[in-house]
C-alpha cells in the first residue's frame, strides 16, 4: 500500500509530520480529516521515489489526439455519473497509460484540490491541453455543463483523429512503395549495373548515350573508390555530397517554413497543387466548421471562438483569412460575408454559414457543413488511393525498366557489330 507524508498543525500550533498508509491520495485526505486535521500538505512518497523515471518517460512520450479523446470521454462519463472532480482525476491519473499525460493529471489534481479552476490548471500544460480544449472546459465550468462539453470535446477529437488516420492511411501506400522503388533503383544502379559495365569494357566499343548516363549515375552513387593503378588514391565523394545536400536542403526548408513569410508562401503553393490542394482546402473547411460549431455550441463567445480557430488552423492562408475577418465582425459584419472576401472557402460552405446566421442556428449549420466536407475528404482520399496504386506501379516499372534498358542497349549494339 502506498505511503503518504502529511505536514499538519499540532495542538501546540507547530507543524508536525505524519506518515501513514492509504489506498489513494483522496483516501489519505479522508483519513486525515477523520483524525481531526482539516488542512494538510500531502505528499505521495512512492510517487516521489519514481518521480525521476516518470519525468524521463514523460519527456520522451507524446500525447496523441486519441489519448485526449479517450481521456475526455472517460472524464465526461465519470463526472456525469456524479463522481467528484478530484476523484475523477485521481482515477484517470492512476489508469492513464501515457506517462506525459499521467504526470500532467497528477499536477492538475493537486491544483484542483487546492481550489484552483480546472481550466486554469490545464492552461499550465499548454503542450498537452490546447487553447481550444481549455476554452471549452472553461465555458463548461462557467455554464455548469462540464460533462456535456467534455463529451463534445471527445467527439471533436475523435472526428479529428479519424480524419488524420484516413489521410495517413492514404499516404502510407505511396510512401512505402516509393521507398521500396528508390531502394531497388539504388541497389540495381550501385551493385548490378557496374557488373555489366565491366563486361562491356572488356568487349570494347562505345556505350550508347543512355547507358553512359546510367553508368555516370552509378559511379556517382558508388562512393569512395581507390583504384589500384592510381597512386594518388582518387576519391569519389558522390554519396556523401548527395546526402549532405539533401540534409542541408531539409534543414533550410524547415527553418524557412517556421517563419511567417515562409509558411504563408508554401501554404499558398499547397492550396494550388492539383488534387492535393483541393484535399487541403476541404480538410481546412471541415476542421474550421467543426471547431467553430463546437465552440459556439458550448457557449464560447464568437470572437473568442474565431481567435481559437485562427490559432489552430494548419494552413496559414486560412488562418490569415480568419484573422482579417475578425476585425470586420467586430464592426458588426456577418461572419459569412467577412470570410467570403478572402475566397479560401468554397461557395457552398459560405452559403450554408449565411443561412445559419439568418436562422440563428449557425452552430447546427456549421456541424452539417463539417459532416459534408469530412465525407468529401473521405471520398477524395479513397479516390486518391485508387489513383496512386497504378501510378506507383508505373513508376517502379519505369525505374526498373531504365536499368534493364541501360544494360541491354550495349548488348544490342555488340550484336549489330557482330552481324
Amino acid at each position: 500500500m502506498p505511503k503518504f507524508r502529511a505536514i499538519v498543525m499540532g495542538p501546540d500550533g507547530k507543524d508536525r509530520r505524519e506518515i501513514f498508509d492509504a489506498e489513494t491520495l483522496n483516501g489519505a485526505r479522508n483519513k486525515l480529516i477523520s483524525m481531526g486535521f482539516s488542512q494538510a500538505q500531502i505528499k505521495d512518497l512512492s510517487e516521489q521515489k519514481s518521480g525521476l523515471s516518470l519525468d524521463l518517460e514523460s519527456m520522451l512520450a507524446t500525447v496523441t489526439v486519441k489519448d485526449m479523446a479517450v481521456f475526455s470521454r472517460q472524464f465526461a462519463a465519470m463526472f456525469n455519473a456524479g463522481i467528484a472532480m478530484v476523484k475523477c482525476l485521481d482515477i484517470l491519473s492512476d489508469q492513464c497509460g501515457n506517462p506525459k499525460l499521467k504526470k500532467a493529471l497528477v499536477k492538475i489534481n493537486a491544483d484542483v484540490q487546492e481550489g484552483e479552476a480546472l481550466s486554469v490548471s490545464m492552461r499550465r500544460h499548454g503542450d498537452i491541453f490546447s487553447k481550444l480544449y481549455c476554452s471549452m472546459v472553461e465555458s463548461g465550468e462557467i455554464g455548469g455543463v462540464l460533462d456535456e462539453v467534455l463529451n463534445r470535446l471527445a467527439t471533436l477529437l475523435e472526428n479529428s483523429a479519424r480524419l488524420q488516420n484516413q489521410i495517413k492511411s492514404a499516404m502510407s501506400y505511396p510512401t512505402t512503395v516509393g521507398t521500396l522503388a528508390v531502394v531497388i533503383f539504388l541497389g540495381m544502379t550501385i551493385f548490378l549495373l557496374p557488373t555489366f559495365t565491366g563486361i562491356f569494357d572488356k568487349v570494347g566499343g562505345e556505350l550508347p548515350a543512355f547507358t553512359q548516363f546510367m553508368v555516370s549515375i552509378s559511379e556517382f552513387l558508388r562512393g569512395p573508390t581507390f583504384p589500384a593503378d592510381d597512386p594518388d588514391g582518387r576519391r569519389n565523394y558522390g554519396v556523401v555530397i548527395l546526402v549532405v545536400a539533401l540534409v542541408v536542403v531539409k534543414i533550410v526548408y524547415d527553418q524557412w517554413y517556421k517563419t511567417p513569410a515562409g509558411k504563408l508562401a508554401m501554404d499558398k503553393i499547397f492550396l494550388q497543387v492539383p488534387i492535393f490542394g483541393d484535399l487541403i482546402q476541404k480538410t481546412s473547411v471541415a476542421s474550421f466548421c467543426r471547431i467553430f460549431g463546437t465552440l459556439t455550441r458550448s457557449g464560447v463567445p464568437i470572437l473568442t471562438a474565431l481567435e481559437i480557430c485562427k490559432d489552430v488552423a494548419d494552413n496559414q492562408v486560412v488562418s490569415n483569412a480568419i484573422a482579417s475577418s475578425i476585425t470586420e465582425i467586430q464592426g458588426g459584419g456577418m461572419i459569412s460575408m467577412a470570410i467570403d472576401r478572402y475566397k479560401v472557402f468554397p461557395p457552398m460552405a459560405i452559403q450554408m454559414m449565411s443561412i445559419g446566421e439568418e436562422t440563428g442556428e449557425i452552430d447546427k449549420m456549421l456541424m452539417k457543413v463539417a459532416d459534408f466536407y469530412e465525407d468529401e475528404v473521405e471520398q477524395a482520399v479513397k479516390g486518391l488511393t485508387s489513383m496512386l496504386e497504378p501510378l506507383m506501379i508505373v513508376v517502379i516499372g519505369g525505374m526498373v525498366g531504365a536499368i534493364l534498358l541501360s544494360m541491354y542497349l550495349p548488348m544490342f549494339a555488340i550484336m549489330d557489330e557482330i552481324g
